[in-house]
């Protein structure tokens, strides 16, 4: 019988590794910016053309190649970095395995020119397919020019599942967002389809946070600064009230490189948490600075999340940190007593008689009265005014100009006829802590949670009127402006025909900045807070098919303008949330699947009382 096992081609075996490294364009965009960091560029330009498929070219102004190490560099488990083992424990550099350029070699059409400083020649290397194609000498600037063109051009089955081109887009803006935080000495560029669309100038890490996630940023940053034995952390967390209801601006670095760690996202958390609310999340970004012999980056082939030996104590040593920098935030201003505007507080002096205050009155003033002798003239009011249509259906005591139904939380496009009709065949219900609504039926006591259920009417008019574009705007008097992130503006034209169904008038002002012209009528809540949620939510959910995004909008503005808990509710309003939530085909969750509607049932009240 013979052998069956056999080593794997070269070509193989660099796809299979690039499954690992190389997801996406945006794959391509980090391992690339990251080597021109590591060059020690100063300057680094991204172009790319369709989102990425077509092309990802990074040029940097690094230390460039010789043409024996431009072509090991294709070569796999090759890298300038490891020389023995102890070197993996202690990396100062992005990327170290030696896989990334192998592994976008065997999916796509690479194009390499490179120059050492010094030299009068640099390299030309073209590969396809992990097949070298040319290599020759050219003339070039110093540096590096990496083109990747055409990715997953040999692995059709890769490139059928890649998302749309916005998705992709905005996957490649996140990438660099990350690497872009971390290196503010370095200036970076951006081409999208011939135009640049950023530009980020060399600068301090709060200038380049706020080009970053936007000027108004500014004055939310409050700054962090410890250094111990164990670690070095600085960096800014957001002010409590610039908290959001999504994750969307929170990043942790470690040694110039980003990662997640959840573990010490609950110590930020836990330090925030008795100053925002319940649902929403500080914007921080964090770096921190260890030995990195006490630090695993490679667990992870796209190295994001990394293992610490001494987590907790860092742990602790973060939360402590954030909660000085709160706390120095929050402090109470002590009254300067030397400033010339001060009071003059005069001295007592026991040996003065000081004269009692007095108020002066007129004893002969009668406000019933008109006499020259008071001096008081009474005004000639027309008192009939207050009485005019006193006794007619509108100025009756019984309708009060407003009447309840004009205080409801729904429209009144819903009509009065509607009101009456619910008003005659209304039934009783109760309101418990102005939370839950309690119904009877037939088997039993009904809870239902009044702000969910609200959630759940809203989301199923919301939806419907994006589905049919049937929503209706209130202008703003005076329009205000969102200035957006990178990442979140490359969402909008993505999200902008969904926007104007549901009521928003949005227009462009360039540089990432829109004015909100107009909103939804039914939503009270401040429209450039609730567009960057509902933004900051499509980011994160990371949502591609059209009907996903529309049900991740609906949600977001239902949980804006549903009535929160504390609302006291009239009897109107109750039975018209009960019957319009018993009028949705899923009344029993909410759209994210919250249970709405809890039933006691008799047998269970009637043992109670055994």
């Amino acid at each position: 019988m013979s052998d069956i096992i056999h080593l794997l081609p070269d070509s193989i075996a660099n796809q299979i590794a690039a499954g690992e490294v190389i997801q996406r364009p945006a794959s391509v965009v980090k391992e690339l910016v990251e080597n021109a960091i590591d060059a020690g560029a100063d300057s680094v330009q991204l172009i790319i053309k369709d989102a990425g498929r077509t092309l990802v070219q990074v040029i940097d102004n690094g230390k460039g190649m010789s043409a024996t190490d431009a072509r090991m560099a294709f070569e796999r488990h090759a890298t300038s970095k490891i020389k023995s083992a102890d070197d993996l424990f202690a990396l100062h550099t992005m990327g170290f395995r030696g896989e990334a350029l192998p592994s976008i070699a065997a999916i796509a059409q690479v194009e390499l020119k490179t120059r050492k400083e010094g030299e009068e020649l640099g390299t030309l290397l073209q590969i396809a397919g992990s097949k070298v194609e040319k290599q020759e000498p050219v003339a070039c600037p110093e540096g590096s020019n990496f083109s990747v063109k055409n990715i997953f051009y040999n692995v059709p089955a890769r490139r059928k599942f890649l998302k749309s081109n916005d998705t992709e887009r905005r996957n490649i803006l996140i990438e660099l967002e990350r690497i872009v935080l971390v290196n503010p000495s370095i200036e970076f560029s951006f081409i999208d389809n011939d135009i640049e669309v950023l530009k980020y100038p060399a600068c301090g890490l709060r200038q380049r946070i706020v080009n970053v996630i936007g000027k108004n940023f500014n004055q939310q940053l409050i700054s962090i600064d410890i250094d111990t034995s164990l670690v070095k952390i600085t960096g800014f967390v957001g002010k409590p009230d610039s908290a959001r209801k999504t994750r969307a601006q929170q990043f942790f670095f470690v040694n110039g490189r980003y990662m997640r760690h959840p573990y010490f996202n609950k110590a930020v958390l836990s330090a925030f948490e008795p100053l925002i609310p319940t649902g929403e999340y500080p914007n921080y970004f964090i770096y921190f600075e260890v030995d990195p012999s006490t630090i695993d980056v490679n667990i992870h082939p796209t190295k994001t999340e990394i293992k610490f030996e001494n987590e907790q104590p860092v742990w602790q040593i973060l939360s402590a940190a954030i909660k000085e920098a709160l706390g120095k935030f929050n402090e109470v201003p002590t009254i300067d007593f030397d400033t010339d505007d001060a009071i003059d507080i005069p001295i007592h002096d026991p040996s003065k008689n000081t004269a009692q205050p007095r108020v002066n009155i007129n004893p002969s003033y009668n406000p019933f009265k008109s006499s020259s002798s008071t001096g008081y003239q009474r005004p000639n009011l027309d008192w009939e005014q207050f009485y005019q249509g006193f006794e007619n259906d509108k100025g009756s005591l019984d309708t009060p100009e407003e009447t309840p139904a004009d205080r409801t939380i729904f429209n009144q496009s819903e009509g009065s006829d509607e009101v009456e009709r619910a008003n005659a065949d209304m039934v009783i219900h109760y309101q418990y802590k102005s939370r839950y609504i309690l119904t009877s039926v037939k088997s039993g006591l009904m809870l239902i949670d009044q702000r969910r259920a609200h959630i759940r009417i809203l989301f199923d008019r919301f939806l419907s009127q994006i589905e049919h574009k049937k929503g209706i705007s209130q202008r703003a008097l005076f329009p205000e402006i969102i200035e957006l992130s990178p990442s979140e503006a490359a969402m909008i034209p993505y999200l902008m025909d969904d926007l104007e169904a549901v009521g928003f008038d949005l227009s462009h002002l360039g540089n990432n900045a829109y004015a909100v012209n107009g909103a939804p009528s039914e939503v009270k809540a401040d429209p450039v807070q609730l567009i960057h949620n509902m933004i900051d939510k499509n980011i994160e959910s990371g949502s591609d098919v059209k009907e996903e995004i529309r049900i991740s909008l609906a949600l977001s503005m239902a949980n804006a303008a549903a009535i929160p808990y504390g609302h006291k509710l009239s009897d109107e309003e109750m039975n018209k949330i009960v019957d319009q939530l018993f009028a949705s085909q899923s009344h029993k969750y909410t759209p994210d699947g919250k249970l709405i509607i809890s039933l006691l049932e008799d047998d269970i009240i009637d043992k109670m009382f055994k």
